[in-house]
């Protein structure tokens, strides 16, 4: 056993342990036992005063927080002309529904993004919260609005078009992630989503690949696909929409058969594993072990909002309990059918064994 290892076992026995203590229990002078300390902690695995120990199924969240507003339409929709519609608002934005996502299946979650000082952002705050979601390195920007997604769904479900008013995103800068970095380099994964600024994303990227911390990362739309640099190197998975992936791939996917090629293409930017996803028609996977189409789960689709980001919750949880890339992408896509069949961006049956059910039922 190494003495770093020997030094955490103690820890873990008593978190205020003294590095006298230590020192005679693992048999190494004093400042030697500071030197290890500080390490630890510099690495994120210690975090602060008491020697408190990182949560080893931890993962952040960085991106969007915001209100959804679903108008769904009573009767065919009319361009350029009044629609009767009924309208919710439930919490959105795809690094907060990703965290509550994973969060109910059962990984230690949270979240870093901003708020505005606003009824909204209390709000978000409060109902991530109550999903055991950890809203502590939230920023809430007093002077900013909270972010909003609009979107008309036809009788259908389907969404006809969606405005976003995500200026407050503009606010955040790298210095800002630089004072947060002990927090997140203590995580054992890091989900990032394109709302950020682009350079905040090149710092994330890089920092964790420089510090060996997976990435997934979620592009959010076509024109956030944009913001991501070109050199992909540490990104552990990155799951795309058919549009996003064109543009990711600087090529025309027309059909399923130009997957394994936007994939490789994607892949030569120095991602190690892909998804593209492509509406009822199932998701395209690619890794230099495995790759391959799987089709949607058959399932009553009641409102399409949110099925995206519980795919890549339920996959993603699968990555994280090392599960092959296919079958965490059958466990995403079990996700994505369970959040189809309810009006909530967020499926409030979604658990483990009931995505696991799922894979079974339809193997």
């Amino acid at each position: 056993m190494s003495k770093e290892t020997q030094i955490l076992h103690h820890i873990k026995m008593n978190p205020f342990i003294s590095q006298q203590e230590l020192s005679s229990k693992v048999g190494l002078s004093r400042p030697a036992v500071a030197n290890y300390i500080a390490n630890l902690t510099k690495r994120g695995v210690i975090k602060g005063r008491g020697y408190v120990l990182r949560e080893e199924s931890s993962i952040v969240c960085i991106g969007g927080a915001n209100t959804d507003r679903k108008a769904r339409a009573n009767q065919k929709v009319l361009l350029y002309s009044s629609n009767p519609v009924k309208i919710t608002e439930a919490c959105g934005g795809v690094a907060r529904n990703f965290a509550e996502n994973i969060s109910r299946l059962g990984l230690s979650t949270s979240l870093m993004t901003c708020v505005g000082d606003d009824k909204e952002g209390s709000w978000i705050l409060q109902e991530t919260k109550t999903q055991g979601v950890d809203v502590s390195q939230v920023w809430v920007l007093p002077t900013e609005r909270t972010g909003t997604f609009t979107t008309l769904l036809d009788i259908n479900g389907e969404s006809i078009v969606s405005m976003a008013d995500m200026n407050i995103y503009e606010k955040i800068t790298t210095s800002m992630f630089e004072e947060k970095w002990s927090y997140i380099v203590s995580s054992k994964a890091v989900f990032l989503d394109a709302n950020i600024p682009k350079e905040c994303i090149s710092y994330l990227i890089k920092r964790c690949s420089d510090e060996s911390i997976p990435i997934y990362i979620d592009p959010v739309s076509p024109a956030k696909a944009r913001n991501l640099p070109f050199r992909l190197d540490g990104v552990e998975l990155l799951i795309a929409n058919r549009n996003e992936a064109e543009v990711l791939a600087d090529i025309k996917i027309d059909s399923i058969n130009d997957f394994p090629t936007a994939c490789e293409k994607i892949r030569q930017r120095g991602v190690q594993k892909v998804v593209i996803t492509f509406g009822d028609q199932g998701i395209y996977y690619f890794s230099s072990e495995e790759s391959g189409h799987l089709p949607s789960f058959k399932t009553d689709v009641i409102d399409v909002i949110g099925a995206g980001d519980a795919f890549a919750a339920c996959a993603i949880y699968g990555i994280m309990n090392e599960d092959s890339l296919f079958t965490a992408c059958q466990l995403g896509l079990a996700g994505a059918a369970l959040t189809l069949q309810t009006e909530k961006s967020i499926s409030p049956f979604l658990k483990p064994e009931k995505i696991h059910e799922i894979v079974k039922e339809f193997s």
